[in-house]
């Protein structure tokens, strides 16, 4: 079974060049032009991965994530023209899983496309005890965190991060090793979408639960 990509993009030489790449690789392919229509083609169609202009009419794709997220979990790939680090975590922040800046590879896209597919394929085969890490909580197969104020809601990837960390606690985790298990990337240059949902999860966790080892990337810190 082919699975479905929704492209959404108000240019429509950007929205059809994308679309019939897409085709080209196997995806079926569905599009909107304006941040209504697809926040409605997504509950409609439940397509396996969004890709998703910041900058459209009606409300901006930030606003479209917000509400797709809230339908359901399905991962998203923006696109901006813009570089500023604050816009990056924002649209982390609301649940997408990746970012790429005009102008992009195709080719990168594509490649993104198809490792956030292979992403939200893997399940857990085994149901897993939940895990404690001083007052946090993390229920695997609910995928859920809690703490002494009660749940902490975490982005897919943020619960990805963290999940993969509390696995192996105490012991440094370079970003190369996140991109490639959680990403399924092989490219170095990326690192830079992992130290924003750090940063993200930090915010949300406490500054002191992920230790940046200077050179390698970061470890969880188990209290004592």
């Amino acid at each position: 079974m082919n699975r479905t990509v929704l492209v959404v993009d108000d240019e429509p030489t950007i929205s059809d060049a994308l679309a019939a790449r897409l085709r080209g690789e196997g995806f079926d392919v569905v599009t909107a032009a304006d941040g209504p229509t697809a926040v409605e083609v997504c509950a409609r169609t439940r397509p396996d991965v969004v890709v998703l202009d910041v900058m459209l009419p009606g409300f901006d794709g930030l606003e479209v994530c917000r509400r797709i997220q809230a339908q359901r979990s399905v991962p998203v790939l923006m696109l901006t023209a813009k570089s500023d680090e604050t816009d990056m975590l924002v649209g982390l922040g609301v649940g997408a899983d990746d970012y790429l800046s005009k102008p992009f590879s195709m080719r990168e896209l594509v490649a993104r496309v198809h490792a956030l597919v292979r992403r939200s394929e893997r399940t857990m085969v085994e149901e897993s005890a939940p895990t404690c890490i001083g007052s946090i909580r993390i229920d695997h197969d609910a995928r859920r965190v809690s703490g002494i104020n009660g749940e902490i809601h975490l982005t897919r990837t943020e619960f990805d991060i963290l999940t993969y960390l509390a696995s192996r606690p105490r012991t440094a985790v370079g970003r190369d090793t996140l991109l490639a298990e959680l990403w399924g990337w092989e490219d170095s240059a990326s690192s830079r979408t992992v130290d924003s949902h750090v940063k993200a999860l930090r915010r949300k966790l406490g500054g002191d639960l992920i230790r940046t080892v200077h050179g390698v990337g970061y470890a969880l810190e188990v209290p004592r």
